[in-house]
């Protein structure tokens, strides 16, 4: 059985109170749990002394039983000199997923057609006002044909 130091969740809704109880990690969350070793109030201040309180005996016993703490209360028990805490190195966990790496280039190569259609408008624009400009100079080359009228 892999026991856990962790936080069960109490209190109304907007208004979170957790417990730190040790529980069997299979059980859920807000599941049954072998005992209550803390408490964290994350509504109050963070330099307030009721922010988390905990048992510290018993977390002693619990970790030499075994207990391993979650991420969240390892930090606690690092600030309580209990547990070496080390902040988590995840490397992956921004990297978007495959959906998401698929629209960006999606995206990517839409962006790469519009500015490719946006060239060719203007470069077949430039074209249409060179020709205009010639057929104009052609027309002021050519000398004005009078009509000729009859006496």
């Amino acid at each position: 059985m892999a026991l856990k130091l962790r936080l069960a969740r109490h209190g109304a809704k907007k208004r979170p109170y957790y417990r730190i109880v040790v529980a069997d990690s299979r059980m859920p969350r807000d599941g049954r749990f072998i005992e209550i070793v803390g408490s964290y109030n994350p509504m109050l201040p963070k330099d307030s002394e009721d922010r988390v309180q905990l048992k510290t005996e018993k977390i002693q016993e619990w970790l030499a039983k075994g207990a391993r703490p979650t991420d969240r209360v390892a930090r606690f028990l690092g600030a309580a000199g209990l547990w070496e805490w080390k902040a988590g190195n995840n490397p992956n966990k921004g990297k978007p997923g495959k959906k998401a790496e698929q629209l960006l280039i999606e995206k990517k190569e839409k962006e790469e057609a519009r500015k490719e259609a946006e060239a060719e408008a203007k470069q077949a624009a430039k074209e249409a006002a060179a020709a205009a400009e010639a057929a104009a100079k052609e027309a002021e080359a050519a000398p004005e044909e009078a009509p000729k009228t009859e006496e």
